[in-house]
């Protein structure tokens, strides 16, 4: 290997690359629970064909168009790489294989669409929502990826490189990107059937808590690996990563307990994820203090967003807009106030007296992402509504989209149907043998009490009568 290889980092990475590619199916399984039970296979089965596509696309052209040579203004990539071509086994990206820092951001591809997929549950036809991925991933997210995450010595990305915004890990490219793109989808699609007047809970909150669960976890090397070394800035993510998130969780249920009363699993859930959102951009930026104040702020402002949609009227399902939209805008701007100059940038906030500019510089980052995620999101599910139709139809969506889409569902409640129907008349016999053996141990009460009346001594193996307390048997003897 050439000068400048680090056999530990390259492990790092490869180690960080696996755990993002886990959180896929985390989110699948967060998502996947908070739908209703005829909605669940649809919902796990839109993060995994995110996995299919995405991996295919990346190879063919997204990583040149987003790691490629600057191409016109830091807008877009190259070609060069078509099919990954020209990434030897020499080539570096730091101190790692140029294959291996593609493989990590492959999976930073993969996830971001699978977000969005939250904002149009139980409403997406399957085929169209695939169509849509391989389109918004081209028109979207690679151009995107460009801007924020390519780095050339000033000649790169025209947001990050050139304009210095901070997103350490994916707070615009990845969350307000997608959260908008949510946005975007579900005016395309318009509202549930019974939106505001249906009950449409969670129908499994264990399911939704390994799904965050799993996803907390596998942020470790979505925030930490970004580093892209084993140094102290990874392991400072790291920390800033789980402070965050454990505050953002306290923040959410505080929030939730003073607005509606109680403190609930969901929003133990979805806390966690807000504060795992707005600490992405900043979590090589600021110090664990400035982390906890990050979540603290960022899970009791996401808590209250998410009912925003019933005041606009706007049904984004498994709110993909209040956790990543809201989480992703208030993380990025709080790099302005917090960075402290001293972790993996030398950039300082406001509070750390670096004055406004920065904040200034995270305001337009945040606006100029949502901004052209939102139009281009908008015209392409116009776009594949008009092709090939983007919405299931009144009768399939009331009866359940697994069946229709997938000739499946999650759960087989017809077998649980036969199991009873075959119980049934075994409980019927054992109800009434036991209703049987009751009657006949009241009968044979009633004869040993009519015994023991006419000679004072029970027949043997008639129930004895109870004893009397003592002071009634006094009370008796008296008389």
């Amino acid at each position: 290997m050439p000068d400048g290889f680090s056999a530990g980092d390259t492990a790092f990475v490869l180690i960080s690359a696996a755990l993002v590619m886990l959180m896929t199916p985390g989110l699948a399984f967060f998502y996947g629970g908070m739908v209703r039970a005829k909605s669940t296979l649809n919902m796990l089965a839109m993060s995994f064909l995110s996995l299919g596509i995405v991996s295919v696309l990346w190879v063919l052209y997204g990583y040149s168009l987003s790691f490629g040579s600057d191409s016109f203004a830091g807008l877009i990539g190259n070609l060069d790489h078509l099919g990954m071509r020209g990434l030897g086994l020499d080539e570096l990206t730091g101190s790692i294989p140029v294959t291996a820092f593609a493989l990590f951001q492959l999976m930073f591809a993969v996830i971001t669409p699978a977000l969005i997929s939250g904002a149009v549950a139980d409403r997406a036809r399957f085929a169209a929502w695939g169509l849509f991925i391989a389109l918004w991933v081209t028109v979207v997210y690679f151009p995107v990826a460009h801007w924020v995450f390519f780095f050339d010595g000033g000649h790169g990305g025209w947001l990050g490189d050139r304009n210095g915004v901070i997103d350490f890990a994916g707070g615009t490219a990845v969350h307000i990107n997608a959260g908008v793109a949510g946005l975007a989808l579900c005016l395309v699609l318009g509202k549930r059937i019974g939106f505001k007047k249906d009950p449409m809970r969670p129908h499994s909150l264990p399911l939704v808590m390994l799904g965050s669960g799993l996803l907390w976890f596998g942020w470790f090397g979505f925030n930490a690996g970004s580093a892209l070394a084993a140094n102290g800035v990874a392991a400072m993510a790291m920390v800033n990563t789980q402070v965050a998130t454990g505050a953002a969780l306290v923040g959410w249920l505080v929030y939730e307990r003073f607005r509606h009363g109680a403190f609930t699993t969901l929003g133990a859930a979805s806390g966690a994820v807000a504060g795992l959102v707005a600490i992405t951009p900043a979590c090589g930026s600021v110090s664990p203090l400035g982390a906890v104040a990050i979540g603290l702020v960022a899970g009791a402002v996401c808590c209250a967003a998410v009912s925003l949609k019933y005041r606009w009227g706007f049904d984004d399902s498994l709110d993909v807009v209040g956790v990543h939209a809201v989480g992703g805008a208030v993380g990025s701007l709080l790099v302005g106030l917090f960075a402290t100059g001293g972790v993996g940038q030398g950039v300082k906030g406001l509070f750390y007296g670096g004055g406004i500019g920065q904040l200034g510089k995270q305001a337009m980052g945040v606006a100029v992402v949502a901004a052209y995620s939102f139009v281009l999101s908008w015209l392409l599910a116009k776009a594949v509504d008009r092709l090939v139709g983007f919405r299931v139809s009144g009768e399939v969506e009331t009866a359940g989209i697994d069946q229709a889409e997938h000739a499946e569902s999650a759960y087989d409640f017809t077998a649980v149907g036969a199991g009873l129907a075959r119980a049934l008349p075994g409980l019927a016999a054992a109800a009434a043998t036991s209703a049987a053996e009751r009657s006949a141990g009241r009968s044979t009460e009633r004869t040993g009490e009519r015994s023991t009346e006419r000679t004072g001594v029970a027949e043997p193996g008639a129930a004895q009568p109870a004893a009397q307390p003592a002071e009634k048997r006094t009370e008796v003897d008296a008389r």
